[in-house]
Order: structure tokens, then C-alpha cells, then sequence
């Protein structure tokens, strides 16, 4: 018995044991409806769905290469641009449909406040795809 016998007549001290036969019961229940309820869960309904032809969409957009070279001056597909006309050349491109992807090519030694400025006026244009351009470093 966990917390002793009923026998007056005997000085042993009270067990403080816990007895784990009722919880080994209880899990073995539980193991047991647990692996009869499985199957069950992944049973799926039979439907008729409704069949339409369509074509997939092979359209890619173009994409526009903005480069910044050291000294900040921008290039928009490998022509030069004036910084007073890269915020209308942004808009539209952002008016375009499907929008092309803005792909960013700077120089490592480029100024960051130069490349943070023209990601900011990218942003306000509404061009919502930019990527950077790196070039993968060559094993010595």
C-alpha cells in the first residue's frame, strides 16, 4: 500500500511511495484511443471539383539595373542618369504593368546615405520589388 497497513499492532512508519499502476493504466488507455482515432483524422471527402484550362502566366518582367559607382553617379540600364531625373524615371517604371523588379548595383565603395537615398525614393515611387546585384567572391 502506498501510505501503510491497518495493522495497529506494527511500528512501521508510513510509506511516502507513489503508486504508478493507475497512471501506467491511464496512459495505456489513452495510447490506445489514440491509435484507433489516427486513421480516422486524415480521412478525406470526395469531391468534384469544377475543371477549367487556363495558361500559366510566362510573362516575366522586365527588369531595370539601377548602378551607383563610387563617387554616387547613377546609371539606369548601363546609360547615365541625372540624380534630378532618377524620382520620374522611378515612377514610371512603378506605372508599368506587370512592374519590373528594381535591381540595385553598387559599388563597395559607395556611400550608404547615397544608396539609402535611392531606396527611398524607389519606396516613395511605389516600385515594390528591388534586389541587390553582388558579385560571388572567387575562391583563392
Amino acid at each position: 500500500m502506498a501510505f501503510g497497513g491497518f495493522n495497529q499492532g506494527s511500528e512501521r512508519a508510513p510509506s511516502s511511495d507513489i503508486n504508478m499502476v493507475p497512471l501506467i493504466d491511464v496512459m495505456l488507455v489513452l495510447l490506445i484511443v489514440f491509435m484507433i482515432t489516427a486513421p480516422l483524422l486524415t480521412h478525406s471527402v470526395k469531391i468534384d471539383l469544377p475543371k477549367a484550362s487556363s495558361q500559366p502566366n510566362t510573362e516575366k518582367p522586365e527588369t531595370v539595373t539601377l548602378a551607383i559607382n563610387e563617387e554616387g553617379k547613377l546609371f539606369w540600364n548601363n546609360e547615365p542618369l541625372d540624380d534630378a531625373a532618377l524620382p520620374e524615371r522611378l515612377r514610371s517604371a512603378a506605372a508599368q504593368t506587370p512592374q519590373p523588379e528594381l535591381h540595385l548595383r553598387a559599388d563597395q565603395n559607395t556611400r550608404y546615405q547615397k544608396l539609402a537615398e535611392v531606396m527611398s525614393q524607389a519606396r516613395e515611387a511605389g516600385v515594390e520589388k528591388m534586389g541587390f546585384i553582388t558579385q560571388p567572391e572567387t575562391a583563392p
